[in-house]
């Protein structure tokens, strides 16, 4: 704790309280996204839905931070760092009221524009909070600030879907495939109408928590920053901005492997669920699939203390990069080798599970210091243009969207194929297989760890 007290201090007391402020942010960052890992097997039961068809949860979400990015960076522009923060957590938060009507018609579309505006909210928070972080203090620990972050981005993480299972989904038992087939067309309708509505109050509290939290933050001592002191950038067009900014390679490679981090990271998280229902992990209530995501929030959360207590005194962010390209490469490759019929038991009366559940889990310990090293490593000598390289960065979130929808499809693909060739082996299941497209995200991670950070130049490099 001393450490994290002497990371959000230590260059001046100034910074003290845009930590504390920022550090509040990330946990709601973190609670509200990492519901979305619970979410796609609930969703994939409660609308009926085949595998690929449940990722859209994840990329309704991750789709907001692409198309809003930019609208976002010219909003902050026109009000302020501090109104853009209060204004995108109000757009959270009718984004979680979205839920009510969408639960009282059990309507897939409606759930996905709910999650899409709270994905707005969080592309508008996002874009001004992490350029504000790099900039309030030496950029040599900004990869250390960024953890605490991080830290209490995933410690949310970790909380968010044990409390939404065992406040709201503790009955996922009487749910099961097994049992809903049983059930005739008119009980089926009235069961599934039942489970949807269940998260009618709890997305009711959350709007209700991030509107009073909007209000704080107004009135909050929250500084203004500029990021263009001398006014070298303002004059110019969105659209010039964006030009100029491509011709620094260090972002643009940055914007690359951000986009395939972001995608482990979503694919690590999102799909532990899905994979654990699909190798039978259920434990006694039935539900403990449903808790998994807070096992890759875990492996994270150690990622992250790692990360505050080595960057940078002991371990550059460069280093720590390295460290986790290589271990994400190691972990993919023993994904989808190691039977699925191995088990390992969990201590504290936790059922056993696969072993290769924990290696998916312990992917979010190869992600956990990327986000942190890339961001200070990508917005690094770009003076003026570090706002629109931020957004620029906040838009690499797509790779949230679309890379588990490929995920959810190759798997698709393989049990289709398995099932038509009477393949029943959980060795050669889709869901373990489709892990291999993860592979690209740290030999991307690796490249720009080693070189692409260098690059100043497209024409010397």
């Amino acid at each position: 704790m001393s450490k994290i007290k002497n990371i959000i201090s230590k260059n001046q007391g100034s910074a003290f309280i845009p930590m504390v402020i920022l550090t509040t942010l990330f946990f709601i960052f973190g609670f509200v996204t990492w519901l979305n890992g619970p979410l796609i097997p609930f969703f994939k039961t409660a609308c009926e839905l085949t595998e690929s068809q449940s990722y859209f949860v994840a990329f309704a979400f991750y789709i907001a931070y692409f198309v809003m990015a930019i609208p976002s960076s010219w909003l902050i522009e026109k009000v302020g760092y501090k109104n853009g923060l209060s204004l995108g957590l109000v757009v959270i938060a009718i984004g979680a009221f979205t839920f009510y009507p969408a639960a009282e018609a059990r309507t897939f579309i409606l759930f996905l524009i709910a999650i899409f505006v709270m994905g707005t909210g969080l592309a508008i928070l996002q874009t001004a909070a992490n350029p504000y972080v790099v900039v309030i203090g030496p950029r040599e620990s900004a990869a250390a600030r960024i953890s605490v972050l991080g830290l209490a981005n995933k410690f949310a993480g970790f909380i968010a879907p044990i409390a939404l299972t065992v406040l709201v989904l503790s009955n996922m038992k009487d749910y099961t495939a097994e049992k809903i087939a049983l059930l005739d067309a008119g009980a089926k309708e009235k069961a599934l109408d039942a489970l949807a509505l269940q998260l009618q109050t709890p997305y009711i509290y959350i709007g209700i928590i991030i509107l009073i939290l909007a209000v704080l933050i107004k009135f909050s001592p929250l500084p203004e920053i500029d990021l263009d002191e001398d006014g070298h950038v303002k004059h110019l067009s969105l659209f010039q901005q964006i030009k100029d900014a491509f011709q620094y390679p260090q972002l643009v490679f940055g914007v690359i492997t951000l986009m395939l981090y972001v995608a482990g990271e979503v694919i690590a998280g999102d799909s532990i669920g899905g994979f654990g229902k699909a190798l039978g992990v259920y434990g006694d209530n039935g539900d403990f699939y449903l808790k998994l995501t807070s096992f890759t929030m875990t492996a994270m959360v150690i990622g992250y203390v790692l990360g505050i207590s080595l960057i940078p005194k002991y371990v550059s962010q460069v280093t720590a990069l390295k460290a986790s390209g290589f271990l994400g490469v190691i972990l993919v490759l023993s994904i989808v080798t190691i039977s699925p019929k191995i088990m390992v038991q969990l201590p504290g009366g936790l059922p056993s599970i696969p072993v290769v559940i924990l290696l998916v889990a312990l992917v979010g310990l190869a992600n956990a210091l990327c986000w942190p090293a890339i961001w200070p490593m990508a917005l690094q000598d770009l003076g003026g243009y570090t706002k629109i390289a931020g957004a620029l960065l906040i838009m690499a979130i797509i790779g949230g969207a679309i890379f588990p929808l490929m995920y959810g499809s190759w798997a698709d693909t393989i049990n289709i194929a398995n099932k038509a060739e009477g393949i029943t082996e959980t060795a050669k299941s889709g869901n373990q297989i489709a892990y291999l497209i993860l592979l690209p995200t740290y030999f991307m991670i690796l490249f720009y760890a080693f070189k692409g950070h260098k690059y100043r130049s497209w024409s010397k490099k």
